[in-house]
């Protein structure tokens, strides 16, 4: 198989990830594993496979979800926030050193899971209270929602990263 059609392959297959791990997560609010696949895509392909990711599943979801799809401004927010997890992921691989010390390295993801969300929940929340006024009560109250994302993600990016660097062997293999 080609090596552009082994991508599109992999990023087809990391949106619909997206996709289904958002249902899967969606009685629990603000926690959702979405933010890690797209880092992943970031990290595994680059900045434009992990936007890319990032814009097709979170489009997906903000379009086919149980709740209904998101208006539009917020749909707009949610894609721009999705896709910056993909530039961070692009980002964290140029600085990633293999084999350094595990703790350093949990430290830098923690980091990195925090800019991810932040990067998210920033546009959706001022776009939530742009729409839904008052903006500030509104917008302070979405901050607090998205404390539930930060530690979730802050848990998260570590404890999953090694998935990342297996994919990231096998990847190096099939060049």
């Amino acid at each position: 198989m080609s090596k552009r059609l082994r991508l599109v392959a992999r990023t087809a297959l990391f949106s619909a990830l997206i996709y289904v791990l958002s249902w899967i997560t969606a009685s629990l609010p603000n926690v959702n594993l979405v933010f890690f696949v797209i880092f992943a895509a970031g990290f595994l392909w680059g900045a434009a496979v992990g936007v890319t990711v990032g814009v097709i599943g979170m489009g997906l979801w903000t379009t086919f979800n149980p709740y209904g799809p998101a208006l539009p401004p917020i749909m707009v927010a949610q894609l721009i926030g999705a896709s910056a997890g993909g530039v961070i992921g692009a980002w964290f691989h140029s600085w990633y050193l293999p084999g350094c010390n595990r703790w350093v390295l949990a430290v830098k993801l923690a980091l990195a899971a925090v800019a991810c969300t932040v990067l998210y929940y920033l546009p959706v929340n001022a776009a939530d209270a742009w729409l839904f006024r008052p903006f500030w009560p509104r917008f302070l109250t979405g901050l607090g929602w998205m404390g539930i994302s930060l530690v979730s993600n802050v848990i998260v990016f570590p404890l999953l990263f090694r998935t990342i660097e297996y994919l990231y062997a096998r990847e190096r293999a099939c060049r």
